[in-house]
């Protein structure tokens, strides 16, 4: 990644706050939009915000519009993500639309349009020295990951792709990412994972893999 960190520090910066102004502006109908259908469907707050390990594994919040109720049984515990998911839910997952309010962390700084997805902070001890170079760089919106499989890979695919993006990063393949995801977004292409609506928890896989 050395020899494009001028891309990654200057110009991938700039495009991120360009791209992510213009994306809210140009948006913001559809996004009021969502709010308020969000705030009926889910009967409550339309946004769920989450702590999340960003570059360095540095903590943010990441927002994005809620999919699923709070819904909870007779002892208080939230319901299985299938039960608490309903078709407005499976609308956001499937268009993509639940990521929209992720432009106002690319604008902050937390994220940046392509990268590593940015996963849960539980995960972090989990990692083996080689899964946490995946930090190297800022999360993204969509990843190398995102557009070759999504939920339907395994967790050591899409570490394999995280980590080939980071140490290729450049405009050229950032390029080639974005132009993929539209094509992977219309397509619904790994929406969900095999057995879920959502992916599996990661729980760490043992001693360091080497890459080849």
């Amino acid at each position: 990644m050395k020899k494009n960190s001028f891309y990654v520090k200057v110009i991938k910066r700039l495009l991120d706050i360009i791209i992510s102004l213009m994306t809210l502006m140009i948006l913001s109908p559809v996004i009021l939009l969502l709010m308020v259908t969000g705030l009926i469907a889910l009967s409550g707050n339309p946004f769920f915000t989450q702590d999340r390990p960003g570059k360095n594994e540095k903590i943010f919040k990441l927002i994005k519009f809620r999919t699923m109720s709070n819904k909870k049984d007779s002892d208080g515990n939230l319901l299985p993500d299938e039960q608490r998911m309903n078709g407005y839910g499976r609308f956001l997952r499937a268009t993509s639309l639940d990521e929209l309010p992720e432009f106002l962390n690319i604008l902050k700084g937390d994220m940046s349009l392509v990268g590593p997805r940015p996963l849960l902070v539980q995960y972090i001890p989990r990692y083996n020295e080689f899964q946490h170079h995946r930090h190297d760089v800022l999360p993204g919106l969509t990843g190398h990951a995102q557009v070759n499989g999504r939920n339907a890979l395994s967790w050591d695919e899409k570490f394999a792709l995280d980590i080939w993006y980071v140490e290729n990063v450049s405009f050229i393949i950032d390029l080639k990412i974005v132009l993929k995801t539209f094509t992977t977004v219309f397509s619904h292409k790994g929406v969900h994972s095999e057995t879920s609506v959502s992916m599996e928890e990661f729980m760490g896989n043992g001693p360091e893999k080497e890459e080849k």
